[in-house]
């Protein structure tokens, strides 16, 4: 089985690097956008398994970028995450696609569960 390649969308810069390096020690590839735009632009040019994307991106929305990327990239599965999670977005979120919605604070080990169940890549789920 080969590696998960995971990107992680969120403009919490700290929060998205600390995240992206706790998951490359499980042997996750992590890869790190803050916007939008950087995410779209990284899917584009290396697919990862699954997209962690926050709701709410500054400019556009973590809804629109979802969508964009269900339209040009569907194999890709995304995970929504928010700071304030509404079971509307969530509702939103999965209609346009998504595999599953988390609220921040996420606990690690329950986002590679998620991971794993969302793509047959593998994660080491401990150290």
């Amino acid at each position: 089985m080969e590696p998960c390649k995971v990107l992680l969308v969120d403009d919490e810069e700290e929060f998205v690097s600390t995240l992206a390096e706790r998951l490359r020690l499980r042997d996750i590839v992590a890869e790190v956008a803050l916007n939008g735009e950087q995410a779209l632009k990284a899917v584009e040019e290396r697919p990862p398994h699954v997209v962690v994307l926050d709701v709410l991106l500054p400019g556009m929305g973590g809804l629109e970028v979802l969508r964009r990327i269900r339209d040009s990239h569907p194999q890709v599965q995304v995970i929504l995450l928010t700071g304030r999670g509404s079971d509307e977005e969530a509702r939103k979120g999965m209609a346009l696609g998504a595999v599953d919605y988390l609220v921040k604070p996420v606990h690690l080990e329950e986002l590679i569960a998620k991971i794993r169940k969302a793509s047959p890549c593998q994660a080491r789920e401990t150290l």
